[in-house]
């Protein structure tokens, strides 16, 4: 008597070993939505030196006008703002979607998945040591905003001293 058995990964996931790719991205569209969307100028400057390959990115991708020149570049992501859109296909590159991306590449293979700037949340500010603690650069949270509330002495070079 034979049991047949379902293919899975050696690292235990639910995914089988086809799958591998998807779920990388099937990950990041289960996470939350705190991060901001993907700038132009940050896809270039990661796309940069990455040749022929595929910019992967789970979410929208925005126009920056920081940005003179966008490289011709390949792009898959879920949205894409009207200026950012012109500006890549003017440029002769591609904005693909997912299902094209699983016709292209099933496999994954020349893709590069990107992401956005995970640190740069408000909440992430009040992180780390203790706010007062020497070499602590952590923002306190503070009931109200005024010149009494955690601005003088220890915050100030003026005022004494600063941490």
């Amino acid at each position: 008597m034979s049991t047949s058995s379902s293919s899975s990964s050696s690292t235990g996931s639910w995914c089988g070993e086809r799958e591998q790719v998807q779920c990388g991205y099937l990950k990041r569209l289960f996470m939350s939505k705190i991060n901001r969307p993907h700038v132009l100028r940050r896809l270039v400057s990661f796309m940069s030196g990455k040749g022929d390959k595929i910019g992967v990115i789970v979410g929208t991708v925005t126009d920056d006008k920081r940005v003179y020149e966008v490289p011709a570049m390949k792009v898959t992501a879920l949205r894409f703002t009207e200026t950012a859109r012109a500006r890549i296909v003017n440029a002769g590159g591609e904005c693909l979607t997912f299902d094209q991306l699983a016709l292209r590449a099933p496999l994954g293979q020349n893709t590069v998945l990107l992401r956005g700037p995970k640190n740069a949340r408000e909440a992430v500010k009040h992180f780390g040591k203790a706010p007062g603690v020497p070499h602590s650069h952590t923002k306190p949270y503070v009931r109200a905003k005024g010149r009494k509330f955690e601005k003088a002495r220890g915050r100030r070079n003026s005022r004494g001293f600063r941490v």
